[in-house]
Order: C-alpha cells, then sequence, then structure tokens
C-alpha cells in the first residue's frame, strides 16, 4: 500500500513527501454565482474505516466553519476557509460527522527542518485513506507558517485523503498542500507540547508524547 508522506526536501528522518498541485478553480469546480460548487472524489481503494464519500453537488463554497479537534493533549480549533478549498473542507466534515477521525493516532511528527505532526489516518500506519481522493486546492502562493493545517497526499496531484498536518512552527514546503484551515495560537501550543517531547528512537516517525485524536467537532 502507499504511504502519504511529507516532501522529502530536508534529511531522510524528516521526510514525508507531500506533492502535486493544481489550479484550484480547474480541480474543484466553478464556483456558481450563489456560493455553491460541484467537487469530484475518485474512487481509491477500500476505506481505512467504513465511510461514505462526500456530496459532490450544492457543495458550499464561502464562509467559514470552525472544526475542534479533541486531542488528549488538548483541544485544536482549526478555521476552515471554504472559499478557498470547498472540496477538501466539504470532504474533512463528511468525515468528521461519520466519526471517520474518532479515536486516532496522530501517526508521524517531523521536528528538524519542517514542523509538523500529521494525523487522520485511523491505521496509524500512514497508508490509511477514506477509499477516494480530493482534489488540490492550491495556489502558487500557498505558504505554510505556524498555524496551517494542511493535507498530505502521495507526492504526485490530486492524492490528498483523509491525512493532514498540523504546523507548529513556520514550514518551508512547495505549494503542492492544500491548506484545509489555520489554528489559533492555543493550538500551536497544544501541538508544540506534544513536538517539545521528541520523537521516539526506534520508529523515527511517531511521537513519543501520546498524540490521539478523541473526537472532532464542527461547530
Amino acid at each position: 500500500m502507499h504511504t502519504l508522506r511529507l516532501a522529502a526536501v530536508l534529511t531522510a528522518a524528516a521526510a514525508f513527501a507531500l506533492g502535486g498541485c493544481t489550479d484550484a478553480n480547474e480541480s474543484a469546480g466553478a464556483v456558481a454565482s450563489e456560493g455553491l460548487t460541484t467537487c469530484s472524489y475518485p474512487g481509491d481503494g477500500e476505506p481505512a474505516r467504513a465511510v461514505d464519500p462526500p456530496e459532490t453537488t450544492n457543495v458550499p463554497a464561502t464562509g467559514t466553519m470552525v472544526a475542534t479537534i479533541g486531542l488528549t493533549a488538548g483541544d485544536i480549533d482549526v478555521t476552515m476557509d471554504r472559499a478557498t478549498a470547498p472540496c477538501t473542507v466539504n470532504s474533512f466534515v463528511s468525515l468528521a460527522e461519520q466519526g471517520f477521525y474518532d479515536d486516532t493516532v496522530c501517526h508521524r511528527l517531523v521536528d528538524t527542518g519542517i514542523f509538523i505532526l500529521q494525523c487522520g489516518d485511523p491505521t496509524a500506519t500512514g497508508t490509511g485513506g477514506p477509499g477516494y481522493t480530493i482534489p488540490d486546492e492550491v495556489t502558487a502562493d500557498t505558504t505554510y507558517p505556524a498555524g496551517t493545517v494542511a493535507m498530505a497526499n502521495r507526492g504526485a496531484k490530486n492524492t490528498g485523503g483523509s491525512q493532514f498536518f498540523l504546523v507548529y512552527a513556520d514550514t518551508d514546503l512547495p505549494a503542492d498542500y492544500t491548506v484545509l484551515g489555520t489554528m489559533d495560537q492555543a493550538g500551536i501550543d497544544v501541538v508544540g507540547s506534544i513536538a517539545s517531547q521528541g520523537v521516539d528512537a526506534v520508529d523515527q516517525t511517531s511521537p513519543i508524547a501520546e498524540a490521539k485524536i478523541t473526537s472532532i467537532t464542527l461547530g
């Protein structure tokens, strides 16, 4: 099975291959004047958990929505912008409503060169997804400062799924990863507290500190 990784722009120990970008309007569909759009979610093998794919028509493409990621280390409020990533937000909301992320472990921490905690795979192996892919919604100007929440992919265009990463310090990555939303300083501090305890010396990927998502609530 494939592994969703974050760009091998640094050392092998810090390598994640996240990759691929395309024009958001081309991939996500033209946004209608009433603030709705159409999305495409091609099938991609078996889901890590039984889940229905998101609705593809009349997808909201305006406004913001807050998702509270309940971690054992503390809650993280993520403000998601439907205008910049309507298909990605639509997928995340659908998965959260179906409990896809409940009781899942954030399986990968990078604390050298890039600064991210990667979550969203119920198998905690880096290979699990929702059984479909999401179109990229990025621009050439997309960046990843502290507080960014963005989608992982398989190092190719339009291969995002359920996995996402939380950026706890400014991180230099190519504009290949759709930004799902942003977390405030309190959320950054929660992720930073996990990162401060370091990476497991044996597997060199998983955080030493417990980093488990208990639930995600929307509001």
